[in-house]
């Protein structure tokens, strides 16, 4: 799996939430609102994926279902970050 376009848009932190992130995969699939958040007890980063809030429950609108694409999918988003958070600093 190829992540093919990378987009990621900082906001003003709330609650180690630091960024929205929005990938192209392979040139077929947009997955947006995905959100960046620093890590509560270590340095780095974490994902998380759009969910809808219906009543009481909260369901998954999308999320990756195994580790490669997972990964695939962090190691792009954390290196356009870096790239984009070192630039403003």
């Amino acid at each position: 799996m190829k992540i093919t376009e990378i987009q990621i848009t900082p906001i003003q932190p709330k609650d180690g939430l630091v960024a929205f992130a929005s990938v192209v995969v392979e040139n077929s699939l947009y997955l947006g609102f995905i959100g960046v958040y620093t890590r509560l007890n270590a340095s780095g980063y974490r994902l998380t994926y759009p969910t809808k809030k219906i009543g009481d429950k909260s369901i998954n609108i999308y999320h990756p279902i195994d580790r490669e694409t997972s990964r695939a999918i962090e190691e792009a988003v954390f290196s356009k970050l870096k790239e984009i958070f070192n630039n403003q600093a």
